[in-house]
């Protein structure tokens, strides 16, 4: 078959759904073209200020994380219909909450070139009483010199960060992540040492104990000092 005629393939619908229900990060990736455009809407996220992701390199952390979490995805149903798709897709964490969305897909030669998904959480999960601990975390991560341990509660993923002195994202985390920069916008708590964040376009900022930070996608971030950093971040499962 020729390069030609792979590359102009017709968009397969049951291949995504396969990739989805398996975890596939792989496979799922695989049906963007390198310039797609990823929308989120959610409670966090509302139509004036959504969740966007430019290119397959940013779109792949994303996805990469999601994917490696503990939970069951179905697709519900899903429709093609020329250079368009849609689907909606059930997610159930280990604790019963759910999240529900559905996905709008443009298509361009049997790839994927702008996605805009809108989801909600299970309301009933929300309004109860819960409790979470980072000593007992639903998940924990490797950073290199320092952990993430992520808590599911209230719909959020609210995760502790603690690096050491000499953590570096670019020395530690890019080459897992397999982004040059960090692709991931951040909310967070500074409870302890001092960070700073390098944007793409070389601005900088130090975040010190006891202030608020909102990252956006596309930076760099290090531990300034001898000091131990821990943080809170927060951000609404997706």
């Amino acid at each position: 078959m020729s390069a030609a005629a792979e590359t102009a393939r017709p968009f397969d619908a049951e291949l995504l759904k396969r990739a989805v229900e398996s975890r596939d990060a792989d496979t799922f990736l695989a049906q963007f073209s390198d310039d797609a455009e990823l929308e989120m809407f959610d409670q966090r996220t509302p139509p004036s200020a959504p969740t966007v992701l430019h290119g397959r390199d940013a779109i792949e952390e994303s996805m990469r994380e999601l994917f490696a979490r503990d939970m069951r995805h179905e697709v519900l149903q899903c429709v093609v219909e020329g250079d368009h798709a849609a689907y909606t897709e059930r997610c159930s964490y280990p604790d019963g909450s759910k999240v529900m969305s559905m996905t709008m897909l443009d298509l361009r030669d049997g790839r994927i070139v702008h996605q805009s998904t809108v989801q909600a959480w299970d309301e009933e999960h929300a309004a109860g009483i819960e409790v979470g601990d980072f000593e007992a975390p639903a998940e924990s991560g490797d950073l290199g010199p320092g952990r993430a341990d992520i808590v599911h509660i209230g719909g959020m993923d609210i995760v502790r960060m603690t690096l050491e002195p000499g953590w570096r994202w670019s020395t530690h985390v890019r080459e897992s992540a397999g982004t040059d920069l960090c692709m991931l916008d951040h909310c967070a708590y500074i409870e302890s040492g001092s960070l700073c964040c390098r944007m793409a376009d070389g601005s900088e900022t130090t975040f010190r104990a006891g202030q608020l930070a909102c990252v956006p996608p596309g930076h760099d971030a290090w531990v300034v000092g001898d000091e131990r950093v821990v943080l809170i971040d927060w951000k609404a499962r997706n």
